[in-house]
Parts: structure tokens; sequence; C-alpha cells
């Protein structure tokens, strides 16, 4: 018989807060973390915007020496994995090691590595290169460094399925418990692509924002006059483990997972399958997963990316599921405040939602000004929403190549919710 899985610690490396208290705050006041980059010259750039972390201080974490050694993307891994497991009272290293586990996901890992050691290369310095940047690109490395500073040794794995992974290394994560091979995982998505070679790419693919004048309006999901995502940086680490784990040592719950769909477009490695049909059959596998009906759903926390196409294709998506229930769920995107942190926003995605479940309360879509005619569902405009009952949270991911996944999760209650 399977285990049943829950949430009980949430760390949090946001554009607009850090830690889990600051970053709740943030949302529901609609606060935006996007603002003109000041890592560097971009003056020959399309998009001069983006979601920055920009009062992250890795030796808060991280002892001075080891945090030198780190890619961005490991330092927010560490400190998130550490932010975690502090938020939920427990103690890594005196598990089981070999019940505890990690599941990373990211898109473009220590890339940031590589451009400045190439650098040194093009300048003809060969002998220059660092000996530990082959390790420090690589994706793995990050979950490598969480092993050693807690003392970790069962299953692990790092996941690249772009936009999607942080949430895909959740369903992971949820997997592994479920079926006994862990009673603990640290789990979750960290990415740093604001470094020139990697923003310029998404610049040249001529998918961000051109907004350039006002920053903290450019990101309007579902917006009518939306014209493209902003890109941004951080991480979400979260705890998971068996209820009867969390139970043993009187942990405080904040949602229980309840399943997840996972599919693929297989229609464009560049672009998504635009009628969101098989965004569609991700959410019905989700819902089948986990026994529930499209009426048991309060709330979803979509992907709502900014982009013209893709959010008409999760609008539709979510409409060919819930027929004209979709019009009765409020729908709410984190990206207006946050921007697109490819995998991290996915587990940051899981991370509001849990709070959602936990508070009931559903922070905005801010920059919602004009209703787009194809995209006319509740997307929760401006200001949050209190007091409502949030019982069950459906979060959409998809990332590139088209991979989709989507994930319930629920209030933890003493009897099976279905």
């Amino acid at each position: 018989m399977s285990k049943r899985v829950v949430i009980t610690g949430l760390g949090v490396i946001a554009p607009n807060g850090i830690g889990r208290k600051d970053y709740w705050n943030a949302v529901l006041m609609g606060r935006s973390g996007i603002t003109t980059i000041s890592k560097f010259d971009t003056s020959g750039y399309a998009s001069k915007i983006a979601a920055e972390v920009s009062d992250f201080n890795p030796t808060d974490y991280i002892e001075k020496k080891q945090a030198r050694r780190l890619s961005r993307f490991a330092q927010f891994s560490l400190a998130a994995s550490w932010m975690a497991s502090l938020d939920a009272g427990i103690n890594i290293k005196k598990e089981n090691p070999y019940k505890t586990g990690i599941a990373l996901g990211t898109a473009v890992g220590g890339l940031e590595i590589a451009e400045k050691e190439c650098g040194a290369y093009f300048a003809g310095n060969l002998h220059g290169l660092n000996p530990l940047s082959s390790m420090s690109m690589n994706p793995n490395s990050a979950l490598g460094i969480i092993a050693v500073d807690m003392g970790i040794k069962g299953p692990n794995m790092t996941i690249s399925t772009g936009c999607s992974a942080g949430l895909s290394a959740i369903g992971y994560s949820y997997d592994i418990v479920s079926n006994g091979r862990a009673d603990v995982m640290i789990t979750g998505g960290a990415e740093a692509p604001l470094f020139p070679v990697t923003f310029g790419s998404f610049c040249s693919a001529e998918v961000l924002t051109r907004r350039n004048s006002d920053p903290s309006h450019a990101s309007r999901p579902f917006d009518r006059f939306r014209d493209g995502y902003v890109l941004g940086e951080g991480a979400g680490m979260l705890v998971v483990e068996s209820l009867e784990h969390a139970l043993e040592r009187h942990a405080d719950i904040y949602a229980e997972i309840l399943g997840y769909g996972v599919t693929n477009d297989g229609y464009s490695v560049f672009k998504m399958e635009p009628d969101g049909k098989e965004a569609a059959k991700t959410i019905e596998l989700a819902l089948c997963n986990s026994g529930l009906s499209p009426y048991d759903v309060s709330y979803i926390n979509a992907h709502g990316s900014s982009s013209v196409v893709s959010d008409r294709r999760e609008t539709n998506a979510i409409k060919q599921v819930f027929g004209e229930q979709a019009y009765h769920i409020p729908i709410s995107s984190i990206k207006s405040m946050v921007g697109q942190s490819l995998a991290a926003t996915a587990s940051l995605q899981l991370v509001t939602a849990a709070l959602a479940v936990k508070y009931d309360r559903i922070p905005p879509t801010i920059n919602y000004e004009e209703p787009d005619p194809a995209c006319d569902l509740d997307y929760v405009p401006n200001v949050c929403r209190d007091n409502v009952d949030v019982k069950v949270v459906l979060v959409n991911s998809f990332g590139a190549g088209g991979n989709n996944i989507c994930m319930l999760i629920g209030k933890y209650r003493s009897e099976v919710l279905h």
C-alpha cells in the first residue's frame, strides 16, 4: 500500500522575498520583484529587465570559502534547502541517511561558470581555467553539495525538463516517499540564468518582454497587452515526507500531495502545442491519479508566463477539462511578480499553493488590466482573496520541449481525501 506524502518545510529565495514569511507577504500584497538589470551591461539587449534576487548574501547560509567555489545556482539550492529543513523543524543529519534523499530540478544549472571560463579561454589563457569549473558548471553539482552538507545518502536525482523541472523533481520525490524508498526528501528547483550570454540567448529568441520603461508592470499574465515573459532567478525547496514520519515527530503540515500527471506535447522542441490539448490531458491524468474530479479543485496556480501563446493555451486547457466550472475557479500566476525563473518558478508555485492551502488565501495576478477575449476566466486580478476555503490546488507547469506536469495538493485530513 502506498504511503501518504505531506509537505512540512518550505525554503524560498525569490526576487520579491527571501524566506517563507517575506515571500508570502510579498505575493499577497502583489509586490513585484522585477527591476532593471543591475548585474551586467544591457545596452545591446532588446530586453533590459529581469527578476533579480538583489538581497541574497550566500555567507548568511554558507561558509565563505565554500560559497566562493559554488555557482550562484548551487548557492541558491543549498541555502533554500537549509531554510526548508529549518522550517520543517527537522535535523536532517539525525535522520537515517539512506532513508533521506534529494531531488532537484534545473534548466541551466551552473551555466554562468561556463560563461566565465569561456572568457578566460578566448583570451588565450588556457592555463587560467579553474580546475573546479568542470564540476561547478554541472547541473548535478548542487545536488552533490546538498548531500555532502546535510549528510544525505539516499535516493537522489537531478531533473532537467526546462521550466517544469522543479515540479518534476517534487513529483519524483512524491513517488520515492510514497513507495517507501525514503522517509524524507529535500526537493524543488533552483535557477540562476541572469548572465550575459544566457540572457542574450533568450533575447535572441524574442520571447522576453520589451516593456523596459516600466519593469514592475512588465509581466502581465493573461492580460490583453502582454508581450512576453520576464526572465528571473531564485529557488524553492521543500521538505516532503511520509505522513507516518511527520506525525511521529509531531511536524506541522502545510498540505498533502495528492497526485500528479505528466505528458509531452510531442509537437516541437521550440514551440508549445498551441491549442492546449496536451496540457489538458496532463490535468486529466493528475485528477485521475489523485482520485479527484474537476469539481474538487478550489484554486489553480497557473503556469501563466505572460507569453501570448502560452497563456491562451493554458486557458484553453483549463476550459477543456473543467467546462463551465472553469469560470468558477480562481486562477492566478505568481510570474506576474517573480518572473519566469525556469525550474525555480515551478517549485515556487508549489510553495505558494501549499501556503494557500494552509492559510486559505489566494495571491493575485498583478498587472491584469485589460481582458484578453481569448483569456476570459477568473485570474484573481491585482488583489489577493482572503477567507477562501482552499481545499485542493492544481499547479500547472509546462517546460521547453513540450514537458508538461500538473500536480494536486490539498489540506491534510486524518481521513484519506481521495
